[in-house]
């Protein structure tokens, strides 16, 4: 009876998982197929099988492109200012909000954090537009206490700054979630008995949130640097202009420009694996040093 029951759990189970199994064996692995074209001259009307082969000329093509380099500077700033200055963001802004005893107070204030998530970079790219161009109505408010305006979205200096800043802004909230979410799965109990110790609220967190919050600041941290080479394309695009391309163009935006608008799928799937090879070796070299470290790693 024991040995049915437990067949019948399985059989319901993996039913259950087929549909993520299928999405991932349709979506993601299949089409790794297609990374074949990254050593051929591709051509749509030849297809893969009779495309010409040209082995690593598109990886040479790319590592002798003087422009590729600065897009590789530029998207690697990029995702140092996001890691430096967005990772810590969410963490730190649950924590602050785990400490706010007051409900009518929390909730709205936790909704109001998220809810740019939720918002398309067409809006939010409208409304920072609006909001920092030279005429907009930052530049309005500077004019009227008799400060000279800054168009903040075409000084190649400041777009770095821009950038993380209207990301951080809008994905802060969402992170926030998460680490709320890990926060609300700590045993009580351990503060319970912090508290009977005579511990206040900066040595519990201290004591027992952060540690405990540990394995999850570990994997998003890892996850993180495994896209260190990608970029919100979508976010680029909509602030990016001629002005600031030289410190604004990153590799995703390049691949757009010009390899897709050119149609030179073969040197983009070049790049591509390029991206993903990096991203993979970092991602195996943080999680053994993160072993050694902490203890914590993603497998």
């Amino acid at each position: 009876m024991l040995k049915k029951w437990q067949s019948s759990d399985a059989i319901a189970l993996w039913i259950i998982a087929l549909p993520g199994i299928l999405h991932f064996l349709i979506f993601k692995y299949i089409p790794l197929g297609g990374n074949l074209i990254a050593f051929q001259n591709y051509s749509m009307f030849k297809g893969i099988l009779d495309s010409d082969w040209v082995g690593f000329d598109h990886f040479v093509r790319m590592f002798t492109y003087a422009e590729f380099y600065q897009t590789l500077r530029n998207t690697l700033l990029l995702s140092l200012y996001s890691i430096v200055f967005g990772f810590p963001a969410p963490l730190l802004l649950a924590l602050l909000l785990n400490e706010v005893r007051l409900g009518w107070v929390k909730r709205p204030v936790q909704t109001l954090l998220y809810l740019p998530h939720f918002l398309s970079w067409v809006i939010v790219g409208g409304l920072f537009i609006n909001v920092l161009s030279i005429d907009g109505v930052l530049g309005i408010m500077l004019q009227g206490l008799g400060v000279k305006p800054v168009d903040y979205l075409t000084e190649p200096g400041l777009f770095r700054t821009v950038l993380v800043s209207i990301g951080i802004w809008k994905e802060v909230g969402w992170g926030m979630i998460i680490y709320l979410a890990a926060i609300a799965g700590i045993n009580p109990q351990l503060y319970e008995a912090a508290m009977v110790d005579g511990a206040g609220r900066w040595r519990r967190m201290w004591s027992i949130t952060l540690p405990s919050l540990l394995p999850a600041i570990v994997v998003l941290f890892l996850l993180r640097i495994g896209n260190v080479l990608d970029s919100n394309v979508e976010q680029v695009l909509v602030f990016l202009n001629p002005l600031v391309r030289e410190t604004g163009e990153v590799i995703d935006t390049y691949v757009y420009r010009v390899g897709l608008l050119s149609s030179q799928f073969s040197y983009t799937t070049a790049i591509g694996m390029f991206k993903s090879v990096i991203g993979l070796l970092l991602v195996i070299l943080m999680n053994r040093l993160s072993k050694k470290l902490t203890g914590e790693s993603i497998y």
